[in-house]
């Protein structure tokens, strides 16, 4: 007898091994008919496994999230499946899936064109519409090996050769294809139906630029047809709202290939820059922050001390100076362990928060590169906080509720959080890193958040909590951090005397909200498409005079504004006034202060804003009231 466990807790009893497929039917037919998969244990297999011992058994579908990626999986194949026979002496390689779809690499004797994507999208549903049977067999490895070299297909054959002898050697089959892959795929092409191929870039094989410079045909498949229309709409919005359009477009910065990966800022972008450093700033100083700065330029013995020499030292720029070797900072953390490290501390003292905005640089790589999202020299919101280990669940919980006002200020409302320990490459020992892991755990436990584990994924120096904000067209941006750092204050000399009189190391929290400066100013030019809130737009006002009568009036009420601290450019250009609110528009500013000859006469202005709503005459002094209150209220 097998006893099967449902994830509803109820029990099935079968008298001899089933398949997957016939516990579902013995279910219900229309459960059969959406089978994707099968979870044995915890582990996914495709819906023809059998089931020969007791197991506690999930039914996939297209509506979990493991069916969707095996159906983008699947549809890797069916994509290959299809060059396969409009393109036979087309050779196939690897095809995985990625965030929203998929991409698989071809090796082909010309460049694939727009009309043959087209083509082989035609084709992919013609073999959808085959229903043909996708069967997975396990294959000796030498025979498999002279199957593909048969077949030309010398990039399969290079595949197996690199797969561990004591993995099962598997090939899925549907109709007359066949490819090399672990699996699961769902249980027929006629499993796949909603997909589009996007676009054709090139790829290195096995990421060697030393190799062949393959073909790489991306795609996207989704469960049903209207999740694809959501999506193909956030890629047109996020198409409009590149920052690097925008950037150019409202004059906020450029870049340049004599300096890649660093941003040039203009007047514009700068005030964006400031309101956002200046209102960071005044946070950090409300919450018991000290501001420092530590320099760009630091002793290669200090990098190999803390630990970056070895762990990190591909992403730096060195230097040479006085027959001595430095690093040009990549983080911030070494320059403020020895800020503290100046006089002897006392436990009263802690917690010690330290605050930078530390300018940082990193050797990128160039393909890596994007506009100001990813680049080589950066500012961080950067602070360490110095603290007991009694401390740290107090100081994080803190911090975690700074970190939400300050995003639900920036217009961010919803938060995904992330906790990562410990990577393969890392410093401290296990005990260190046993204590650090449960630390983050329990204080986050004591914010009642939802959260997310991602085992192996944190700092060499210790486990680390991300932080995330949603944008307004559901992309999800990873910002802030929060590491617990046991080792480096250790490796640096860090101590204090504690209340006994010894002395004893701090724990080191290394946190961040905004993360890179850059990075999260690109992120919200494309939230807001550039329509910035009031508060933060470079440019809050522009006075329109209709005639050059209106000229020393508009100058006026322009020295009023600023006197109240807005930021107000005019134009008094002899142009009409259409034109000169349409130009305007395109700038996107908050709001138009047109005057003319009826402003003139009864000291008022006119007022739109960007959407171009007429909100009517006002004085002087009920604008500025009305802007301040704006400005207070962050909307």
């Amino acid at each position: 007898m097998i006893a099967v466990w449902l994830p509803d807790g109820s029990e099935r009893i079968f008298d001899q091994p089933i398949s997957i497929i016939d516990v579902a039917a013995a279910i219900g037919a229309g459960l059969a008919r959406a089978a994707i998969a099968g979870k044995i244990n915890g582990k996914l297999v495709d819906v023809s496994s059998q089931i020969a011992e007791d197991c506690e058994l999930s039914i996939i579908t297209e509506k979990d999230a493991e069916g969707l990626e095996i159906i983008r999986h699947s549809c890797a194949h069916l994509l290959a499946h299809a060059v396969k026979e409009l393109f036979p002496d087309a050779q196939v390689t690897i095809g995985p899936v990625i965030d929203d779809g998929f991409y698989y690499d071809f090796s082909y004797k010309r460049p694939f064109t727009p009309e043959d994507l087209t083509a082989l999208e035609k084709r992919m549903h013609e073999i959808s519409k085959r229903d043909l049977k996708i069967e997975r067999k396990i294959w000796d490895r030498s025979a498999a090996i002279d199957f593909f070299k048969q077949q030309g297909e010398h990039y399969k054959a290079q595949i197996i050769q690199s797969i561990p002898g004591n993995e099962d050697l598997s090939l899925y089959s549907q109709g007359e294809f066949t490819d090399l892959c672990r699996g699961p795929h769902v249980p027929a092409t006629s499993k796949i139906k909603v997909f589009k191929l996007m676009k054709v870039a090139g790829a290195y094989w096995r990421g060697d630029s030393n190799n062949e410079m393959l073909q790489r045909i991306y795609g996207t498949a989704w469960a049903n047809k209207d999740d694809q229309k959501n999506y193909l709409f956030r890629l047109e919005e996020a198409e409009k709202r590149d920052h690097r359009k925008l950037g150019k477009q409202l004059n906020l910065f450029h870049t340049q290939d004599e300096a890649p990966g660093m941003v040039f800022w203009h007047p514009k972008g700068w005030v964006l820059w400031q309101q956002i450093e200046q209102y960071i700033r005044n946070v950090l100083s409300q919450n018991g922050y000290q501001e420092i700065r530590t320099p760009q330029i630091l002793d290669k013995n200090l990098w190999v001390r803390s630990g970056h020499w070895d762990n990190f030292r591909e992403n730096m720029f060195t230097t040479n100076s006085d027959e001595r070797d430095f690093a040009i900072k990549p983080m911030n953390c070494p320059g403020h362990i020895q800020v503290f490290n100046q006089g002897l501390r006392s436990y009263r003292e802690l917690p010690i928060r330290f605050a930078e905005f530390g300018s940082c640089h990193r050797n990128e790589a160039s393909g890596a590169l994007h506009g100001i999202m990813r680049v080589r020299a950066f500012t961080q919101d950067d602070a360490h906080i110095f603290c007991t280990e009694d401390q740290i669940q107090e100081e994080v919980v803190r911090f975690i509720d700074l970190l939400k006002v300050v995003y639900a200020d920036f217009g961010f409302k919803e938060l995904q959080v992330k906790l990562s320990t410990r990577p393969l490459k890392r410093v401290g020992s296990e005990v260190q890193w046993d204590k650090s892991e449960a630390a983050l755990e329990a204080a986050l436990s004591d914010t009642k958040l939802e959260w997310e584990l991602q085992p192996g994924e944190g700092a060499f120096y210790g486990p680390k909590i991300e932080f995330s904000l949603k944008d307004c067209i559901g992309r999800v941006w990873q910002c802030g951090t929060l590491q617990l750092d046991f080792s480096m204050p250790d490796r640096l000399g860090a101590e204090y005397v504690a209340e006994d009189n010894s002395r004893q190391v701090p724990v080191m929290l290394h946190r961040a909200i905004l993360g890179s400066l850059e990075r999260f100013i690109g992120i919200l030019i494309e939230n807001y498409a550039g329509a910035f809130p009031l508060w933060l737009s470079p440019e809050q006002v522009v006075i329109l005079n209709i005639s050059r009568g209106q000229a020393e009036y508009a100058q006026v009420v322009a020295a009023q504004l600023k006197y109240h601290g807005i930021r107000v450019s005019l134009d008094l250009r002899n142009e009409k006034i259409t034109y000169k609110i349409r130009e305007h528009s395109l700038q996107k500013l908050p709001y138009q202060i047109i005057v003319g000859d009826e402003e003139v006469r009864t000291n008022k202005v006119a007022v739109r804003n960007r959407v171009g709503e007429d909100l009517g005459r006002m004085t002087i002094d009920d604008l500025i009231i009305r802007l301040n209150e704006e400005i207070s209220s962050k909307i």
